[in-house]
């Protein structure tokens, strides 16, 4: 599972309001009968409407600073392992996302009224996806483009050659780009895979939009804080500040394995993914000790993050491992400059 916190983007020719945000989460109910679609809900409420999370989300922002954030969006994406285990994609991640609620709310280390948050203190919104399609930024589409360069370049020839800019043989071009089509490494249904394929197989995720400030839009709750814990004094009284998105990614597992009666692989905890961009050596030293079942496993769940394909001469496991573990770093390392909080 992959769990990440972005604060609402602003400044230059950003929107204050939340509308551009809440209307990209709508884009998979276009074209779809009411029944069909995927609604809105938050804690207690099920079927919202889109007008009603921007007008409560940009209706609760009293006293941010223009530079603030007005919302912040997580994206809960589970591994294919993980999915297979939820009955019905829709109902199971909806009873999930309100139990991780709970799990988010407890990583603040804040106060409201002389007690810690509660699920009740937080405005949030959640859309459940089906669908993902492929990034310029997936290692498929990146280890493909040499291929792609070549056949535009093609094409291009080709269609000079059909106006008569240049001469040539097109049909021998359209030879060279079918060879080239199918030699592309990385294919979905027997097609190169490129930017914005719909990817196969069940892409369910949760994207969920939480409010800056609580719900009595008194109170300012930030999980993008740079303190997990800390107490300051303001106006001459101790203030408690921080959110611990350690805790709270280790606590959304832990929810989904209770709910869901799921047995997580080492190599699928929040705790190894950190271990290995802090400290490779512990990581590669825990996967090795694995017993032989969960091991295989591992490797295989690692493989799936765009290990290249081994080649067919015979290579140690120890080999095999060393090259999985630069790839995830290099990966790691990419996400972590990224906008993203988590990881």
């Amino acid at each position: 599972m992959y769990i990440t916190i972005t604060p609402q983007k602003m400044g230059g020719n950003f929107s204050k309001s939340s509308a551009d945000f809440v209307g990209y989460l709508e884009k998979e109910n276009q074209g779809l009968e009411q029944q069909d679609m995927e609604h809105f809900f938050n804690q207690y409420g099920d079927e919202i409407s889109a007008e009603e999370v921007i007008k409560e989300i940009d209706g609760n922002t009293a006293k941010l600073e223009k530079h603030e954030p007005r919302f912040y969006s997580i994206t809960v994406s589970p591994s294919k392992y993980e999915l297979r285990k939820l009955q019905n994609s829709s109902r199971d991640l909806k009873r999930y996302t309100r139990e991780l609620m709970k799990d988010y709310v407890a990583s603040f280390n804040r106060e409201i009224k002389g007690r810690p948050v509660k699920i009740d203190d937080i405005k949030y919104y959640v859309k459940i996806e089906h669908q993902r399609t492929f990034k310029g930024t997936d290692f498929q589409v990146k280890e493909n483009q040499p291929y792609a360069t070549k056949i535009l370049q093609l094409k291009t020839e080709i269609r000079n050659v059909k106006e008569g800019r240049a001469e040539g043989n097109f049909k021998k071009m359209k030879k060279e780009i079918a060879k080239l089509e199918r030699q592309a490494p990385h294919q979905q249904n027997g097609k190169r895979i490129v930017q914005g394929m719909r990817k196969d197989g069940n892409q369910s995720h949760i994207h969920i939009i939480v409010s800056r400030k609580d719900a009595s839009n008194r109170f300012s709750l930030s999980p993008g804080s740079k303190y997990k814990a800390s107490d300051v004094k303001l106006n001459g009284e101790t203030v408690k500040r921080g959110f611990d998105r350690d805790k709270f990614f280790e606590r959304a597992e832990k929810s989904f394995d209770k709910t869901f009666g799921y047995k997580r692989n080492f190599a699928e905890t929040y705790k190894a993914r950190k271990d290995f961009v802090k400290n490779p050596n512990l990581y590669f030293a825990a996967l090795m000790k694995l017993p032989t079942n969960e091991k295989a496993l591992a490797f295989k769940m690692i493989a799936k993050t765009g290990l290249p394909i081994v080649p067919n001469i015979p290579v140690s496991q120890t080999q095999i491992a060393l090259r999985v573990l630069k790839r995830l770093r290099r990966g790691a390392e990419i996400a972590i400059k990224s906008s993203s909080i988590g990881i």
